[in-house]
């Protein structure tokens, strides 16, 4: 061990940011384990490593106690050989004898190796759960690497702070019917990151809500500064999203803050979501005005909680009743996930019709 070993170690810590005294402690676990490959895979608790930076040495050595005559040369050693090492020693004193690292076999050197190895890809697997595990909830750009022909799953370059690394875009997590190419670039959400056996696991989507939340906070500075808030969001990935929104400054209109000059802002994330419709609605803390926002673009005639203030019954014009309700009910779904309402829907016609049949029955029981 030189001069050279600890710039080598310096350099690693430059180039992948490991550092010196982790990969000290590893490679003294590499030495102590190569020692116990020479001598049987022994379990001993007298070898030391001591490594010193300022000098540039590791010293490695076994403590022995002097004996008359050694009878396991690996925990003690004679007073005559004690003493070419120390002249004043004296039975039943602890004697510090040098291991020649040089001198280890084959076998036990690929041990080493491998501690090391081990060493370093544990420290890079830390690194990068660190780094990750610090932008769970965010947007990160990743590039379309390459797509499984077997599963559908898309297998993407993320680049976070300069550093690459893959990320499998689970066929579940993809938005339906849009089309990936090699080579294209994208935004995906960090939904989690976990610690795996093989490594961090980056669990990413390109469905998630939180995805078009933080674009939109990307593009509205409004949101971002927290004059205008997002209240909540609800998406079918590929079709449609609500989003409510409000404004903490009377002068800013939330909406119009979202949409940005002639649709731009609102635009440019459309195009990231591949053409997917936003509806961008304004918040309310009255639960009734809210449903009947949230059922845009339709128009509510009138929006009534009902007494366990958890449901809503709505009335819209008749021709607007298919517009409120939405294809295969997706408008109305959309709505009751945004405002966590369960919402009935009727036509005007029918809530008159009814009104009078609960008249006729008013009059019926006054006679």
């Amino acid at each position: 061990m030189n001069a050279e070993f600890f710039a080598a170690l310096e350099q690693l810590e430059k180039e992948k940011g490991i550092p010196v005294d982790y990969m000290l402690d590893r490679v003294c676990q590499a030495l102590l384990t190569a020692y116990k490959k020479d001598n049987d895979g022994l379990k001993c608790d007298n070898v030391y490593v001591e490594p010193d930076m300022d000098e540039k040495t590791i010293h490695m050595y076994v403590a022995k106690e002097v004996v008359d005559e050694a009878e396991d040369p690996l925990t003690e050693i004679s007073l005559e050989d004690a003493k070419k090492i120390s002249p004043r020693v004296s039975l039943g004193d602890t004697v510090r004898v040098d291991v020649q690292t040089r001198k280890f076999g084959r076998i036990a050197a690929q041990a080493a190796k491998q501690v090391i190895i081990q060493g370093i890809r544990e420290s890079e697997r830390g690194m990068v759960y660190n780094e990750y595990s610090s932008r769970e909830h965010e947007i990160l750009s990743a590039v379309v690497s390459r797509i499984d022909p077997r599963n559908g799953n898309i297998i993407l370059e993320m680049i976070s702070d300069g550093e690459k690394t893959e990320a499998v875009l689970a066929q579940n997590e993809q938005v339906p019917g849009e089309e990936l190419h090699e080579g294209q670039r994208i935004k995906v959400f960090v939904v989690e990151v976990r610690r795996g056996n093989h490594g961090p696991q980056v669990l990413i989507s390109r469905t998630h809500p939180g995805l078009v939340k933080r674009l939109f906070e990307l593009e509205v500075p409004e949101i971002h500064d927290g004059i205008v808030e997002i209240k909540s969001i609800a998406r079918e990935a590929g079709n449609r999203t609500k989003i409510a929104v409000m404004t903490h400054d009377e002068k800013v209109d939330p909406i119009g803050a979202c949409v940005g000059p002639r649709g731009s802002r609102v635009g440019s994330i459309v195009n990231e979501l591949s053409g997917e419709k936003i509806d961008i609605i304004k918040y309310s803390e009255d639960t009734a005005t809210f449903v009947s926002e949230a059922l845009s673009p339709a128009d509510v005639i009138s929006a009534v909680m009902l007494p366990d203030g958890k449901s809503c019954r709505v009335t819209v014009p008749d021709d607007q009743l298919s517009l409120a309700i939405g294809k295969e009910g997706q408008n109305a779904r959309l709505a009751a996930k945004l405002t966590g309402c369960k919402i009935d829907i009727g036509s005007e016609s029918a809530a008159k019709q009814q009104e009078a049949e609960e008249d006729d029955d008013l009059i019926a029981d006054e006679g």
